[in-house]
């Protein structure tokens, strides 16, 4: 197994997450076990799941069979859309536990705040995540796919910041109006597409800072994402891409390849997954 070089950053709760982790969106339920318990085994300590993926149960299921204690690693998952309302957000927490077969979450999230359903009341769902972190069944809470406008609402309604904001960030798409609020208000960024779907690996400018630094454009990519200070948790099947994901800690980017990244970005027209203004999908 590998030496864990992956650094903690803190929550605003004053609990830690690890900057890099294993996503598992698009992975097959059947496949879910295997492909965590890979991650496992070359360090990964942080997992990122939902209950819409429908992989739970062998994030769980990879976790035991490592033989980690619980509090070893690092569990993400989110709200299912179709489950805003208080009382279906709650029983859908307690159905993620029973996936899991965890008794807390580390961290728990609103996966889309969804501002055209449920007369835009995602308030009241967030007093829920409130709710389960006072009774410490979810460590940390948080959201994802939050716009400016609403974060700024549960600033003025609820009692809690959110610890994190999970947004599509890449080089095509930095994000960066979400990402100043959130660095202004103590809120960390997840990136997810952190690839932007692959399609920057093929960009020229990647892969010549890749070639500059002899590393692949996938770790240039990962590597951008940390030193801007976000988590970022990359998905993949293949046990040497999730090894070659891992290494991405023993070198630096100069500034110069780092302003060359980021002036790739296309604004919105470099977002590859919906906008969650108008994103209203509701599972089954």
């Amino acid at each position: 197994m590998a030496v864990n070089t992956v650094p903690n950053i803190a929550f605003n709760d004053g609990n830690m997450i690890p900057q890099l982790g294993f996503g598992v969106f698009q992975v097959e339920p059947k496949d879910t076990a295997r492909a965590v318990g890979a991650a496992l085994d070359v360090g990964y300590r942080h997992v990122d799941t939902a209950e819409m993926y429908g992989n739970e149960a062998g994030v769980g299921q990879a976790i035991r069979a490592a033989g980690l204690d619980r509090g070893e690693v690092f569990v993400t998952s989110k709200l299912s859309n179709d489950c805003h309302r208080p009382d279906d957000a709650r029983r859908a927490f307690e159905a993620t536990l029973r996936a899991l077969k965890f008794d807390y979450l580390d961290l728990f999230l609103i996966h889309w705040p969804l501002p055209t359903r449920y007369d835009g009341d995602y308030v009241s769902t967030w007093k829920v995540l409130e709710e389960l972190q006072r009774d410490g069944r979810a460590r940390s809470i948080g959201v994802s796919n939050f716009q400016v406008p609403h974060l700024k609402r549960l600033a003025a309604e609820a009692e809690l910041t959110p610890a994190v904001n999970q947004v599509e960030a890449h080089p095509y798409f930095r994000n960066e109006e979400v990402r100043g609020y959130g660095a202004a208000h103590n809120i960390l960024t997840q990136a997810w597409s952190p690839i932007a779907q692959g399609k920057v690996l093929g960009d020229p400018t990647v892969v010549d800072i890749a070639e500059e630094v002899g590393r692949t454009p996938a770790q240039v990519v990962l590597r951008w994402h940390v030193q801007r200070g976000d988590i970022v948790f990359p998905k993949s099947t293949t046990r040497k891409r999730i090894e070659e994901n891992f290494q991405i800690f023993d070198f630096e980017l100069d500034d110069a390849a780092m302003d060359r990244i980021g002036a790739l970005d296309r604004g919105e027209d470099g977002r590859q997954g919906p906008n969650p203004d108008t994103f209203d999908y509701l599972p089954g």
